[in-house]
């Protein structure tokens, strides 16, 4: 089977998707891909830069059974100026964000033009993927609270559709390998996230600071993408912690970033927004002890409704005390000398869904299931009316 895949912000973690899901996948892809720069501009352009391409192509002779695009694209606009051909062909969108919910540091800087984007993209895909359960909720609440502020013909029917075709399909990660043996030394810690607001770094710092107030022992990294107007506290905490550092910053290739995963005795989130968590689910493969705030997608990571016992092991309350606490628990019990313990075990074995090989297989089948859902479904409306 062939898909045309259509990912105008072809970078980050939509490029690893899709090139996660490419390496293991046992269809035949072909990517049209833009740059991730200036993502209001790709949402406004691409579906013109992509229908004039792939017209070309198509005109050429090419052809594909399936379109699938992120949320990046305006699928309504893409299917209005594609060649028949092409429009009548299902599509998935996948959704790894949305534009409603994403977390903004002020609510009136929302565009919510954006969001309807959104909406319309979701109206015109066969099938609508999450990337998580919490993010499909959240998204189909949020959007009809959003509608219920409009002035007249708010489109409130129409979620019920886009509803009875969502679907959550997790992302994969790529195997790693974890270390061998643990270096001697203090509890490592490990934060890796975007150095936004929503990752609520503050949490993070101020229970560090209680731990070296406790005279706790320990060791930090913290690492990330960074940007200009990254908050303050990063610079202000790299000198107050400075004596406990070993990594910060932007790791600049992949390998690093794992060496920092496989370097780590626990993994600390304070997220207070995340769609999936694809960093939490990479450090526990390598190895890392996880300490997870019980909100967002988090505990859906560990299937803790049907793994209950991980709540005590791996979950904290989201507070500066509690995460405290924890981490000081964890700087005098086994951990640094024996990381791969039973509870560890049992979580690694959780996650192990989510590696590619696994997740590209489910995700061929149910596309190839899509398409031949649609192939029949068009063959029975050709048949003649008795």
């Amino acid at each position: 089977m062939k898909i045309l895949a259509l990912e105008p912000y072809y970078g980050g973690s939509h490029r690893a998707f899709l090139d996660g899901w490419m390496s293991q996948s046992r269809h035949e892809w072909s990517i049209h891909g833009l740059p991730d720069y200036k993502w209001k501009w790709r949402m406004r352009h691409a579906a013109i830069t992509f229908s004039e391409a792939v017209n070309r192509r198509f005109d050429q002779g090419q052809d594909w059974d399936a379109v699938f695009c992120s949320d990046m694209l305006n699928l309504a606009e893409f299917r209005g100026l594609v060649r028949p051909e092409i429009a009548r062909l299902p599509t998935v969108i996948y959704f790894h964000e949305n534009q409603l919910t994403y977390p903004v540091r002020d609510e009136h800087e929302r565009d919510t033009h954006f969001a309807f984007t959104n909406l319309v993209s979701a109206l015109a895909a066969d099938r609508v993927w999450f990337n998580s359960s919490f993010h499909r909720d959240s998204f189909h609440k949020a959007m009809r609270d959003f509608l219920r502020r409009m002035p007249d013909y708010a489109p409130t029917g129409s979620l019920d559709s886009i509803e009875a075709k969502s679907v959550v399909q997790h992302p994969g990660v790529a195997s790693i390998s974890r270390r061998d043996e643990r270096k001697p030394g203090p509890l490592r810690i490990l934060w890796a996230a975007r150095w936004e607001h929503d990752k609520n770094p503050e949490t993070f710092f101020s229970a560090m600071e209680l731990l070296k107030s406790s005279r706790v022992d320990f060791r930090i990294s913290v690492i990330g993408e960074q940007f200009r107007d990254s908050p303050p506290v990063f610079s202000k905490m790299r000198e107050a912690l400075s004596e406990r550092i070993d990594r910060w910053g932007f790791q600049e290739t992949r390998d690093d970033y794992l060496v920092a995963l496989r370097e780590a005795d626990v993994f600390v989130s304070t997220a207070i927004h995340e769609f999936f968590g694809i960093a939490a689910v990479e450090a526990i493969s390598a190895g890392a002890y996880p300490l997870l705030p019980e909100r967002l997608a988090y505990p859906e990571i560990l299937d803790l409704r049907h793994n209950p016992q991980f709540r005590e092991a791996f979950y904290y309350d989201g507070t500066v005390t509690m995460l405290a606490k924890r981490l000081e628990q964890l700087s005098t019990q086994e951990i640094t000398s024996h990381l791969l313990s039973e509870k560890l075990a049992g979580c690694l074995e959780v996650v192990q869904r989510f590696r590619w090989p696994a997740r590209a297989a489910e995700m061929d089948d149910v596309i190839a299931s899509l398409v031949a859902h649609t192939c029949n479904t068009n063959h029975n409306d050709l048949r003649p009316k008795m």
